[in-house]
């Protein structure tokens, strides 16, 4: 298997990063490549020999649910799949970790997102001492296997780590207080994980490291600038589907 390219640590990454690009760019370079996505998705959905997963990652507030909003609105429903992974219920919790995750995989033909993914298994039981160290690298070790065996069936996979800075998490969770249209998003753990913030840093640098493949390889996407983010992250969308030589299926002979 080749080796991906270096995958640098998230102390390495400005989260406000946004090259040369203004915030006017970024919404072009969205209009661009959503429209590129929109015609994408329905040879997707046609030749149907490929199955995309977009998982998304990051800190509370990191904007998982804006980019589902802005970047993948518009695609068509019927092959489109969306699925939150929260705490497990008890049928979840009767089977193993990943059992929820591989019955959610999108059927070839469609993009599934899930919006927070198995990694919480290997980064919030850490945290908070469910699991010791030599648990959480085995489950690594069964995610890259895991992950590995998806591509091989032709599941692409496009991994985001939404990666926000401390000072722009505290705003925006500031933002929702004082918003009542936006006081319905917080909940008791986004105030409560706060405090946990360098060990969730070094927890999630150790994974996103471990599971960084050739195969299944993770992009790290500066997300303080919502704009840019979703620019970042359409432009990468649109990129993996172009380069899968997708086709238009023939016509049924009569």
């Amino acid at each position: 298997m080749d080796k991906p390219e270096i995958l640098p640590r998230l102390d390495q990454i400005d989260p406000a990063f946004t090259g040369d690009m203004d915030k006017a760019e970024a919404q072009d370079c969205l209009t661009d490549f959503r429209s590129r996505l929109l015609h994408l998705h329905e040879l997707l959905y046609a030749d149907r020999r490929y199955a995309v997963l977009v998982i998304l990652q990051g800190m509370d507030t990191s904007g998982k649910d804006g980019t589902l909003r802005h970047v993948l609105s518009g695609l068509n429903p019927v092959g489109t799949r969306v699925f939150s992974f929260k705490t497990p219920n008890d049928e979840e919790r009767a089977h193993d970790y990943l059992w929820r995750v591989h019955r959610n995989v999108p059927p070839r033909g469609s993009i599934g997102v899930f919006n927070r993914s198995h990694y919480e298994d290997v980064v919030i039981t850490y945290v908070h001492g469910q699991i010791d160290e030599a648990e959480r690298n085995q489950r690594l070790e069964q995610i890259r296997n895991f992950e590995s065996y998806l591509v091989q069936n032709r599941i692409v996979l496009l991994k985001f780590f939404l990666h926000i800075s401390r000072e722009e998490q505290g705003e925006r969770l500031a933002a929702r207080i004082r918003n009542p249209e936006k006081m319905w998003k917080l909940s008791a753990s986004d105030l409560s994980e706060r405090p946990h913030w360098d060990k969730y840093q070094l927890a999630y640098n150790e994974a996103l490291q471990a599971t960084h493949t050739a195969d299944a390889p993770w992009i790290i996407v500066p997300a303080d600038r919502k704009w840019y983010r979703n620019c970042v992250i359409a432009r990468q969308l649109a990129l993996a589907l172009e380069s899968l030589d997708l086709r238009w299926p023939d016509a049924p002979v009569p």
